[in-house]
């Protein structure tokens, strides 16, 4: 445990439905939106945990998390956003940087202080005004809440810079549903270099449900030259629908203009990856609910220092 015993912070898991046993005194909630469950059912769900919260904190950019500001008692909730004036916290003025982002953060009726984080990306700039307003509804001062976000270096598996060799960069990701890969995407794309990338489904299931939304996100993002490469999803076992595969997926994307392969294991996507790769490139591992992703990469990363 860190800090005092008074304070407890977790992130609780809608995909259970394991986030309406809790009744927080301050509930985050960065988007609402389609992974494990339907979105009435994701709508009941966070609707519920944050009516239970003493506080709310909510972000602007987000349509349903929006939604859900606008339904809750505005002495209830804090609001954040990217350049959005009317929410309680925003950030502007965004500088990319290649293992960071700067920007200010302007408190409502309040000031505006410099933030640099060590992390990078717009979602990241995001995710710190969530974490600011967590920590105001209880007390922080901004100024404190800031001098700590600057000292954060990031968690594993949040784009985490495995290595370079031979001119070729290995990332080891979560993202996992569109709306993550989207972050990830768009993070990695505000620098130059083709992306190679790696994405395993984390179960048939999802993979059915936002089939469309995978095509779509991965066809907008993904650039001319970018690759991406699927094995089959994660599988645990069981009677789970296997009707849509990782070819389902790759076809799509095809079709609309990109490069995108189905193989049948991970082992020859990792061949494919390392038989593309030149300078320059980055390689991203995505993918979640399979811890073994770390090792992958570790071994890619291994593989191209003796290519």
């Amino acid at each position: 445990l860190i800090g005092g015993p008074d304070l407890f912070v977790s992130e609780v898991d809608e995909s259970d439905g394991s986030i309406a046993r809790y009744d927080p005194t301050v509930a985050v909630v960065s988007n609402i939106s389609l992974d494990h469950k339907s979105m009435e059912e994701l709508r009941d769900l966070f609707g519920g945990f944050t009516g239970r919260a003493a506080k709310a904190v909510l972000n602007l950019d987000n349509v349903e998390t929006q939604a859900l500001a606008q339904s809750l008692p505005s002495d209830k909730v804090i609001t954040f956003a990217l350049g959005e004036e009317s929410a309680t916290l925003n950030a502007h003025d965004l500088e990319p940087l290649p293992t960071g982002v700067r920007f200010n953060v302007t408190e409502s009726g309040g000031e505006t202080r410099p933030l640099e984080l060590q992390v990078p990306g717009a979602h990241n700039a995001a995710n710190a005004l969530a974490a600011i307003g967590a920590v105001r509804a209880i007390g922080v001062p901004l100024g404190e809440a800031i001098a700590a976000l600057e000292s954060f270096t990031g968690i594993r598996r949040r784009m985490e810079v495995v290595g370079t060799a031979n001119g070729v960069t290995v990332i080891d990701d979560f993202a996992h549903n569109p709306d993550k890969i989207a972050a990830t995407l768009k993070t990695l794309h505000a620098f130059e270099g083709r992306l190679l990338i790696l994405f395993q489904p984390h179960g048939f299931g999802p993979l059915r449900l936002m089939q469309s939304e995978f095509i779509d996100g991965f066809a907008a993002l993904m650039r001319q030259d970018d690759v991406l490469l699927m094995p089959e999803p994660v599988y645990f076992g069981g009677t789970t629908d296997r009707s849509v595969g990782s070819e389902d997926i790759a076809s799509g994307i095809r079709t609309a203009g990109r490069n995108a392969e189905a193989l049948a294991t991970r082992e020859v996507c990792g061949d494919r990856l390392l038989e593309l790769a030149r300078p320059g490139d980055r390689i991203i591992v995505m993918g979640a609910r399979d811890d073994t992703l770390s090792v992958f990469a570790a071994e890619l990363l291994s593989r191209l220092a003796t290519a």
